[in-house]
């Protein structure tokens, strides 16, 4: 007897209603007409790195740049030199080498720097080139989809798609029975 259950339950789920409308449902292909389409955009962002330099006055103190010291030197050697043939006892000596070395130094410095007290003391101004980089932004619309509006047999439908359908869009029309 088991040898007729089996068959007889597989045959009867193949021809049960819900069955046979799932293995013989019909899908054909259609063309629907478009009535309207609106392309959906949305706001890129470009950013493009630009290099900007330009020139500017630097001002610089220089206060001991390009000078010599040797007029100082000397005048400090000279000056002890003659304190000290001045001088005409050891004590006196010393002091007269003390007071010559500083009065020559002093003598010497104002010589040595004689051209630079008409320069402002030091001062120089130089060129030097600056650069920055700024980021120059624009901005794209760009197209990201479309709502396509289409009309199928009287009635009225919306889907999006990617790309522009045309005139006409393919629709599939599923039936089923109830």
């Amino acid at each position: 007897m088991n040898k007729f259950i089996l068959p007889t339950i597989i045959v009867s789920l193949a021809f049960s209603p819900g069955s046979w409308a799932k293995h013989h449902s019909h899908e054909k292909a259609n063309w629907a007409k478009v009535t309207h389409v609106e392309p959906i955009t949305r706001t890129i962002e470009h950013r493009i790195p630009q290099q900007q330099c330009w020139n500017e006055q630097v001002r610089y103190q220089g206060g001991t740049e390009g000078r010599s010291y040797t007029g100082t030197i000397l005048g400090g050697i000279i000056g002890g030199a003659i304190g000290n043939k001045v001088g005409h006892n050891k004590s006196n000596k010393k002091i007269g080498t003390v007071v010559g070395a500083v009065l020559g130094a002093s003598v010497g410095h104002d010589i040595s720097n004689r051209g630079y007290a008409d320069s402002g003391s030091g001062v120089s101004y130089h060129s030097e080139r600056h650069c920055q980089v700024r980021d120059e932004i624009r901005y794209e619309e760009q197209v990201v989809g479309y709502r396509v509006w289409y009309r199928y047999r009287g009635d009225e439908y919306q889907t999006r798609m990617n790309y522009h359908p045309g005139k006409k869009i393919k629709v599939q029309v599923n039936v089923d029975p109830y």
